[in-house]
């Protein structure tokens, strides 16, 4: 009898079905996704380019079809939408305590979220520094010389922007050092008298600060169009990546960065909503999971580096993004605040020092 196929061409042809029908079921079992990713202010570049780098990735890895939707404001403000009803999958936001807010006034999520993923559910940082015109006709080279006669600096709102915290924090931290030398002695009871009158310094400091502030815009993106598009101020308190963003995208010949002696260490975390995302079904939550887990793999940690942002984990990332990050002396909230849960108490809650310290005539 005469086979039409030799014995290796037949395999060759069960395989090659089998192939069809393994890809006819994955089809025929594949789903399309939507997900809304409700972020802060800065983050508009990095998750249009990521979000297109998951979808593709995670197709190839499951069959399903994810698309993201973006949502970008004022961290804190975010936050409050989220609380009131917008339908956010994943928040991105600027600081744990926004976050923290979802979770206990909303209810969304639980509160120990942070431990959902590695380095308390945060991908990347980045810093506080300050973007000036080009020479710096102002001579602004640290936290001292912005309350300098005749210089505005340029911050959004705390009370509605993640990244005006981060600045206010950092004004903060660098008045404690000024007074203290070493930021060890906030945590020694011998010395408490003398930590208190820091923070009395430090309170001082960062009052006169705000006089020289001459707007404040909702979000960090506001105030940096403020200082880059209006020409309004002559120091713009940004996160790292804002700055870097400016001079590399916006204009080399029109500013640059510069960084104080001391600053604190961002840290924007991410987090599943998870009971909005459980009422779209299972492909939809092991996909939002995916998502923020795929921010931490070397594709996005390059990603992650080349818009400006500090990866938390460089190996793998190309060298040459990593030399744009200029070592500094950084301090965590909780080096410094007992975390952010105090920090948001103290600070930026109703009737906190914030709100002392702008009250007109004050």
């Amino acid at each position: 009898m005469h086979h039409l196929f030799s014995v290796p061409r037949r395999r060759e042809l069960t395989l090659a079905v089998a192939s069809l029908l393994l890809s006819g079921s994955m089809a025929a079992h594949a789903e399309s996704v939507r997900l809304l990713n409700v972020s802060y202010d800065p983050t508009r570049e990095l998750y249009s380019d990521y979000n297109q780098v998951f979808s593709q990735w995670y197709e190839k890895q499951t069959g399903d079809q994810v698309s993201v939707q973006q949502s970008h404001g004022g961290s804190g403000g975010q936050a409050r939408s989220v609380i009131e009803g917008n339908p956010a999958d994943v928040v991105t936001l600027a600081l744990a305590a926004d976050i923290d807010a979802v979770a206990e006034k909303g209810g969304l999520l639980p509160t120990d979220w942070q431990k959902a993923f590695p380095d308390d559910s945060t991908p990347y940082t980045s810093a506080i520094v300050f973007l000036v015109r080009k020479g710096n006709p102002k001579d602004i080279h640290d936290w001292e010389d912005l309350t300098r006669d005749g210089v505005e600096v340029i911050s959004p709102n705390p009370k509605t922007s993640g990244g005006a915290r981060w600045n206010y924090l950092a004004a903060w931290t660098w008045a404690l050092k000024r007074e203290l030398g070493d930021l060890d002695r906030l945590h020694d009871p011998a010395a408490r008298e003398e930590v208190a009158r820091a923070q009395q310094a430090a309170e001082q400091y960062v009052k006169t600060l705000y006089q020289h502030v001459p707007v404040l815009d909702t979000g960090a993106r506001g105030a940096t169009n403020t200082f880059v598009q209006r020409g309004l101020g002559d120091v713009l308190l940004a996160w790292e990546n804002e700055a870097l963003l400016a001079v590399n995208e916006l204009g080399k010949d029109d500013y640059e960065i510069v960084t104080p002696s001391v600053s604190i260490l961002a840290q924007p975390p991410v987090a599943v909503v998870d009971d909005n995302v459980k009422k779209k079904g299972p492909a939809a939550e092991k996909a939002a999971h995916a998502y923020l887990e795929h921010l931490y793999s070397p594709q996005g940690q390059q990603l992650v580096a080349s818009h400006y942002y500090r990866p938390i984990n460089d190996e793998g990332v190309d060298p040459t993004l990593l030399e744009q990050f200029p070592k500094m002396d950084l301090y965590t909230t909780n080096d410094v605040f007992a975390g952010w849960g105090e920090a948001q108490r103290t600070h930026f809650a109703n009737g906190g020092v914030f709100d002392r310290i702008t009250v007109p005539g004050a």
